[in-house]
């Protein structure tokens, strides 16, 4: 699992209190249960997550597009 980011969640009392008995009855927290329910939302209602891989070839130049030939000007040449 990725790292966790806090939040706070208002629910309607009775919410809360299916949301804990739910918790009991599974020996799980109710934090878990509230994440799950939303990855299974998301994945009915079209939601994705992204790829672990995004971003991996990242190169950290803002004017990377606007300059591309430029800087690919040379490459793959044995000068």
């Amino acid at each position: 699992m990725s790292a966790l980011t806090k939040t706070t969640l208002y629910l309607p009392e009775a919410e809360y209190r299916v949301l804990k008995s739910l918790a009991r009855q599974q020996t799980r927290p109710a934090a878990e249960l509230v994440r799950e329910a939303i990855i299974e939302y998301a994945a009915r209602h079209g939601g994705r997550r992204s790829p672990a891989s995004l971003g991996i070839g990242r190169s950290g130049r803002a004017d990377l597009s606007e300059k591309a030939e430029e800087l690919l000007v040379g490459l793959g040449s044995d000068a």
